[in-house]
Order: C-alpha cells, then sequence, then structure tokens
C-alpha cells in the first residue's frame, strides 16, 4: 500500500525530473544554432578558385587598398547565375612581379568569368560546379580593376559589361556565343580617370539602358604623396589629399554610340570624390533618380525633373550629411523598403569612428538619419565598412542588412603583431526586427563570418536557384567568397524575372509591390548596382514566411505603365513579359 508522503515525494521527483529536463532542452537551444549556420562558405568546393593581388611593393599607393568589386551576372542566359571577378595590377611601370610584397602565381594577373554550370539530380540536390572560361571568352581584364557594372546596352537579349579601372574603363558587348568584344571606342563610353561604381538605367525611358559612371580622386603614381598616421608611421592617404573627379553620365542612343550628358542633364554639377551609386524612385512619381556616395563630401541625390533633367535635392532631403550634419566616408550604398511601408529607403557604409548610416525615406524624398534609433550606430563605430545591402536572409518578409569590412588606415594592434596586411576585419549580419531594429545575428551566420578579411566588393544573388539569397565577397588582396544562404529556402517565397517581350533582357528600374492574403505589402525595385563596384542579381525574391498565398503583384514597369498579376506560383521563378502579365495562362 502506498502512503501518502510517498505520493508526495514521487510528485517532487517528478517536478525536479522535468525542470532538469527543461533547463536541458533550453541549454541546447544555442548548440542546435550552432550547427545550423546561415551561411556555408562553397569557394573551394564550388570550384571559384581566385585570389585578388592588389599590387602592394610597400610604397602605399591609395588605389591598392580601395579596389575592388565584381559580380553576378547570366551572361550565357542559361538560367543560372555566372561570376565575374575584377583583378589588380602593378602600380608603377617600373615594378616587377618580384617587388610584390604578396606576389602572384601569374606573371600578369587578368579579371575572371566563372560559367556556372548547375546542375540538379533525381532527388532535386543542386550542384553548384564553376568553369574559368576567360581565356575562350574573349575578355583581357589586365588593367587595375575597380567595378562592374551590366546591362542589355544594344538591346541584343544578351547581357554586357562595364568594366571600371583605375585607368581606362572597358566597354564589352556580349555576342551570345560566349564570348565579348570590346566595343569601347565605338561606343564612346571610355574614360581615362578613376572610375568605381557604375549604374545601368533608362533614365529617359527611350528603351535604351544609359550609363552613369562614378569617379574618385586624381591619383599619380608618378608624384606620389607620402602621408603619416598619427603615431608618425607611414599609412595610406586620405581623399582629402587629392583633387575629386568629374562623374560622367552616357546617354545611350541607341545606334551603338553614347552621348556624354553630363553637364547637359545634371544640373550645376560639381565633382565629389564618389565611390558608390544606386537608383531609384526617392519621391514615388515614377522617375528613377540617382544617389551618389561621396567619400568624405556630401552625397548627392540626383531627382528627376520627368526623365529631363537631375536637380541635386540631397542637403535639402537631409541625405546629403548625417544627422550632425557631417559628411561621411560613404563607401558603400543600398536602397531597400525595410520598413514595408512603400518607399524604398538607405543604407551606407562608412570608416571606423563614423556609424553607417540608415536614411529613412517618408516617401516624398524626405530622409530621416535613424540609425541610432534602429540599433546600428554603436557597432559599426569599431568598422570600415564597404559593400553593403538588404537581403531577406530568412525569407520573413523584412530586409535584412550585410555589412562587409576591412581598414583602409593601418590597424595599429594588427601592425603590432607584425601582421602583412594589418587592415583585415570580420563582416557582419543584422536581422531586421520587423522594420523597427536590427539584431546584430553574426554570431549564427557561419564560419565564414569569423574570417577576419579586408572585404572590399560584395554582390548578392540566389547562385543555386533555391529562393534565398547568397553573397558573393571580394576581398581585397585575398580569396573570393561565396557565402551560399542555408535558411531562406526553409520559407515560402516567389521569385520574379521581370523581361522585356521582345529582347527578353531584364527591364532595369521596374518597381514591384507585392500584398499577401494577409494584406502584407512588400517592394522590391529590379536593379544590379549598390553595394560598392558590383552587380547583382536582377531577379527578384520576396519572402513570405509562412504565408501560401499572394493577393496580387503590381508592377510599375520602367516606362511607366502598370500590370497586376493576380496568380503567383509560390516557391519557383516566373519569368513575366512587360504587357503581357495578363495573357498568362
Amino acid at each position: 500500500m502506498v502512503t501518502l508522503s510517498q505520493i508526495r515525494y514521487l510528485q517532487r521527483n517528478q517536478r525536479v525530473l522535468l525542470w532538469v529536463m527543461l533547463m536541458l532542452v533550453f541549454c541546447m537551444v544555442p548548440l542546435l544554432h550552432a550547427r545550423s549556420p546561415l551561411f556555408t562558405e562553397i569557394s573551394n568546393a564550388s570550384g571559384l578558385d581566385f585570389h585578388h593581388f592588389n599590387g602592394m611593393t610597400g610604397q602605399y599607393y591609395f588605389p591598392e587598398m580601395t579596389g575592388q568589386g565584381g559580380g553576378f551576372i547570366d551572361y550565357d542566359n542559361d538560367g543560372d547565375l555566372d561570376v565575374y571577378l575584377l583583378q589588380g595590377a602593378l602600380m608603377a611601370r617600373h615594378e616587377t612581379m618580384a617587388d610584390a610584397l604578396f606576389p602572384s602565381s601569374e606573371q600578369v594577373p587578368t579579371d575572371r568569368l566563372f560559367r556556372n554550370d548547375l546542375k540538379r539530380d533525381e532527388d532535386g540536390k543542386v550542384t553548384i560546379q564553376f568553369t574559368d572560361v576567360t581565356q575562350t571568352s574573349g575578355i583581357n581584364g589586365v588593367e587595375y580593376g575597380m567595378g562592374l557594372a551590366c546591362g542589355d546596352f544594344n538591346n541584343d537579349g544578351y547581357p554586357d559589361l562595364y568594366i571600371t579601372n583605375y585607368g581606362p574603363n572597358k566597354m564589352l558587348f556580349n555576342n551570345g556565343d560566349g564570348t565579348f568584344r570590346d566595343v569601347t571606342q565605338q561606343t564612346g563610353t571610355g574614360d581615362e580617370l578613376w572610375g568605381t561604381s557604375a549604374a545601368a538605367f533608362d533614365y529617359d525611358r527611350d528603351g535604351w539602358l544609359d550609363l552613369y559612371l562614378v569617379n574618385y580622386v586624381y591619383f599619380d603614381v608618378n608624384d606620389h604623396k607620402r602621408c603619416y598616421a598619427n603615431n608618425s608611421k607611414r599609412d595610406y592617404c586620405g581623399p582629402s589629399a587629392f583633387v575629386s573627379q568629374k562623374d560622367r553620365f552616357f546617354r545611350n542612343k541607341g545606334d551603338g554610340t553614347f552621348e556624354d550628358v553630363t553637364q547637359k542633364v545634371l544640373v550645376d554639377y560639381q565633382p565629389g570624390s564618389g565611390l558608390g551609386i544606386v537608383t531609384f524612385d526617392a519621391n514615388n512619381d515614377g522617375w528613377l533618380d540617382i544617389y551618389v556616395a561621396n567619400d568624405g563630401q556630401p552625397n548627392q541625390l540626383w531627382i528627376s525633373q520627368d526623365g529631363q533633367s537631375f536637380m541635386d535635392e540631397a542637403l535639402f532631403a537631409g541625405a546629403a550629411v548625417n544627422m550632425n550634419g557631417q559628411a561621411e566616408a560613404s563607401m558603400g550604398i543600398g536602397a531597400g523598403d525595410f520598413d514595408n511601408d512603400g518607399d524604398e529607403d538607405l543604407i551606407m557604409t562608412h570608416i571606423m569612428g563614423e556609424s553607417n548610416t540608415l536614411y529613412l525615406n517618408d516617401g516624398t524624398a524626405f530622409f530621416e538619419d535613424r540609425t541610432i534609433a534602429v540599433g546600428l550606430s554603436a557597432i559599426s563605430l569599431a568598422y570600415t565598412a564597404f559593400g553593403t545591402n538588404w537581403l531577406d536572409v530568412d525569407n520573413d518578409g523584412w530586409l535584412d542588412l550585410f555589412m562587409g569590412n576591412g581598414a583602409v588606415l593601418v590597424i595599429e594592434s594588427l601592425a603590432l603583431k607584425n601582421d602583412p596586411y594589418p587592415l583585415h576585419q570580420s563582416n557582419l549580419l543584422f536581422r531586421n526586427e520587423q522594420g523597427v531594429r536590427f539584431k546584430d545575428i553574426t554570431a549564427t551566420a557561419g564560419p565564414a563570418f569569423a574570417l577576419s578579411e579586408v572585404t572590399r566588393g560584395a554582390a548578392f544573388g540566389d547562385i543555386d536557384n533555391d529562393g534565398d539569397i547568397d553573397i558573393l565577397l571580394s576581398n581585397n588582396n585575398g580569396a573570393a567568397r561565396l557565402l551560399r544562404n542555408d535558411v531562406g529556402n526553409k520559407n515560402n517565397w516567389v521569385g520574379l524575372k521581370l523581361v522585356h517581350p521582345q529582347t527578353g533582357s531584364d527591364v532595369l528600374g521596374t518597381r514591384v509591390i507585392l500584398q499577401t492574403a494577409e494584406k502584407k505589402t512588400m517592394l522590391r525595385q529590379v536593379r544590379i548596382e549598390g553595394s560598392y563596384c558590383s552587380t547583382n542579381d536582377p531577379r527578384l525574391v520576396f519572402g513570405l514566411g509562412q504565408q501560401e498565398t499572394v493577393q496580387a503583384v503590381d508592377i510599375l514597369w520602367n516606362d511607366g505603365t502598370r500590370e497586376t498579376w493576380t496568380s503567383p506560383s509560390i516557391n519557383q521563378y516566373s519569368t513575366l513579359k512587360m504587357g503581357h502579365v495578363n495573357k498568362r495562362p
């Protein structure tokens, strides 16, 4: 017979056992997260074998630590993203590879084009395998590479390349057979200055992609300035030591040539030390505007005057300087609707000691510096950031943030340890807490985020076509990194490719608003520029979380026409043709 005291004893033990089990589960949660990183670094596994050479010879030449970008481009139109990476070079004519502090394995390093041979087996498993096709492509990128822009400039259905360099830039037209031809001279798009970022977009809606080229400062390796850190040791100069260079705005005439319209369409244009660019409709009037990030000088917000000209309204709009009235370093730039209110906001990256800046757009092109309020200020002070962009890492419908870091001035703590390249830092990843604040989730992002490197360009796109956004990193004087997203496709999503009905080319500048059945709205724009010196996947991905239905997709094409699609497919990419959306079966 069981006594009352024995029953109470058993009950107490059961409660203790339950408490112990709950504590074990609670303690195991971080371990489970640690075993499931958000990103996996797959460069070596996928055959993306590239190491950047910056030409360092101990002279502290300014360009050697500022580059470089690269990006995603489906150059063969086979439905998966290929990769183009920019290479450096020796700076002075008298220097040889023997003078380099970090010699390249190639006597003459070159840009690289990697074809993505994406394969899917019977079980649905995807294999990413890159093939270096540089030699057969006709590309000969031996200049000091900086940035990349792409778009179908001649409307033949294949994406072309515009390469910016410290020195002469190049326009490469895609022949459609896996090769490219240099048409710089014929098109009139050459430029001898120090080019950084560039954007391809149709500013006047004439059906032809135009080109905005951002230039930096005048640097002459033969008249090299010597600069010093506060400890009196030799260090890199900053942009204030040099003269700012004029940007170039090329209008596509549609006959295979371009016209320089910089002074014609940019009202009262004044040069700035430009590093980044993004195009977006800042005031929601249907015309694309231009935001240029200038290093150490006020940024420029060129508001379109109905496609005829542009006026810089950055100062009036609150987007020229930060909340303290200070111009910042302004390297990387990204536009995105982080709070899902129907307009695009701006994220800017800066140098150590300057917090990265979030400009909140009220929808009329009036911006407020909300960096402190959203929790991005304090943590970014210790980093120098370049490549950045908005991406919905987990496809929950809210845009998260990536920031690629690497110093531009010698980090003394590293130099004291005799570090051969004392500029390296780790990168950061932030989760969007429903448009209110950002949470640092770098610790759960994966082993690649623990690496300390000198990240410059960062490109964003779906490399394996699984419905989430992957990241390509261009590391200065280091290996390229491809970070595969392993969490986003666990939620539902909608993928869209917006194309021209005749050419099949991406209709850059098109804005899309997706509305779920629960009345949640998300805005995305088809663009390739942004981040830093890089080009991105033009396809759009809308994260749905656990939602399984979409009410409507409203499309504002770049020519001003509107269409609505009411039957989007879930968890796959759909191609929509301008003027034919409502004719889909």
